[in-house]
C-alpha cells in the first residue's frame, strides 16, 4: 500500500472496468489497461467510480475487480475504490471488505437513488468513515446524484479524521474557491469534473480525478506537469487540445464515450453493461470523429509522430 503522502496529487483516471462479448467481467483486459495506465506515467487509479460501472456489479464482482487491481498494480500507484450503494450498512460493509483486500483509499458517494437530507448525508459518511481506518475522498457531484456534499455536511464532517478529502466536480468552479475559504487545509480538494480541471489547480486544487484520461493518459500526465511547474501556457496548449473530448465528462453518457474513446486508441472494449448500451447513430459519428480529430493532432511531438 501507498502512504498517504503519495494520495490526492498528480492526475487519477477513473479507470473502466472491461467485459466479455457475454457481458461477464474481463479481468485480464481489466488488468491490462490498468498496468498501461501506470506505465503510461498516471499517479494513482481510481477503481469503481462511474467510469467502472461500480453499480451494474454484483457485490462479488466489485471484489473481484478490486482484487485483481491489487495484484496488477498494486503497490506502484495509490488505489482508491468508490463506496456507490444503495445503502449505508451495504457502503460500510463494502468498505470493510475493500480495505481487507489492500487498496489504498476510499472515494465515498452518497447512498445511490435516496436524496438525503445533511443529517443523513453526514451519517452516511461518517458510518463508512467509522468502518475503516483508510483515507476517504468524499465525492461532490450534483448534476449526477442529486445531492449537493453541502458546508454544512462537511462542517459536522470535520471531527472525522480519516475524511480527508474532496473530490469536486460541480461544474461551477467558484466552488473550489468557496471550499478553500471555509474550511482552509482541512480537506484536499480534487477537481473531479474534465472540463473544469485546469481552472479547479489554478483555483488550487491538489490534483485531478479524470475520465478521459483513460483514452489519452500521456496527455493528461503532461498537463499536469506543465501545472506543477507553473507552466501555464504549455497547460493551457493541452488543455485547449483536449477541451472537445472533456466536455464528453459531463454528459450523461460519458462512460460510453469513454470506452469509445479507449477502443479507438487500442486501450479497451467499448462494452458496456445494462442499462448503458454502445452508443449509436449520430453520436457515436460524433464522438468517434472528436477522438479521431484528438488523436490526429496530438499536442505532444513523440506521440504525433
Amino acid at each position: 500500500m501507498k502512504s498517504q503522502a503519495n494520495l490526492w496529487t498528480g492526475v487519477y483516471p477513473a479507470a473502466t472496468t472491461q467485459f466479455a462479448p457475454d457481458g461477464s467481467l474481463d479481468i485480464d483486459a481489466t488488468q491490462r489497461g490498468l498496468v498501461a495506465l501506470v506505465e503510461d506515467g498516471v499517479t494513482g487509479l481510481i477503481l469503481l467510480g462511474t467510469c467502472g460501472e461500480n453499480n451494474s456489479l454484483d457485490p462479488e464482482e466489485k471484489l473481484t475487480v478490486l482484487r485483481a487491481a491489487v495484484e496488477a498494480v498494486g503497490g506502484r500507484v495509490p488505489l482508491v475504490t468508490g463506496v456507490s450503494e444503495f445503502t449505508t450498512r451495504r457502503a460500510a460493509d463494502f468498505a470493510r471488505e475493500a480495505e481487507k483486500i489492500g487498496v489504498d483509499a476510499l472515494m465515498a458517494l452518497p447512498a445511490m437513488v435516496y436524496v438525503p437530507t445533511s443529517d443523513e448525508l453526514y451519517t452516511h459518511f461518517r458510518t463508512i468513515a467509522e468502518a475503516v481506518s483508510l483515507p476517504i475522498m468524499l465525492y461532490n457531484n450534483p448534476p449526477a446524484y442529486r445531492v449537493a456534499v453541502d458546508f454544512e455536511t462537511l462542517e459536522k464532517l470535520v471531527p472525522v479524521e480519516n475524511v480527508v478529502a474532496i473530490k469536486e466536480s460541480a461544474p461551477d468552479p467558484r466552488r473550489f474557491t468557496d471550499v478553500l475559504n471555509r474550511f482552509g487545509d482541512r480537506y484536499t480538494v480534487m477537481a473531479g469534473l474534465d472540463d473544469v480541471a485546469l481552472e479547479g489547480m489554478l483555483l488550487g486544487a491538489s490534483g485531478w480525478v479524470s475520465g478521459l484520461t483513460s483514452a489519452f493518459p500521456q496527455e493528461s500526465v503532461a498537463l499536469m506537469e506543465a501545472v506543477y511547474a507553473g507552466d501555464w501556457v504549455e497547460a493551457r496548449r493541452i488543455y485547449r487540445w483536449f477541451m472537445p473530448l472533456l466536455h464528453l465528462d459531463a454528459d450523461h453518457d460519458l462512460v460510453q464515450s469513454i470506452k469509445l474513446a479507449e477502443e479507438i486508441m487500442g486501450r479497451g472494449s467499448e462494452r458496456v453493461r445494462l442499462p448503458r448500451l454502445p452508443l449509436a447513430g449520430a453520436r457515436r459519428a460524433e464522438v468517434i470523429a472528436m477522438v479521431e480529430t484528438c488523436a490526429a493532432t496530438r499536442p505532444l511531438a513523440a506521440l504525433a509522430a
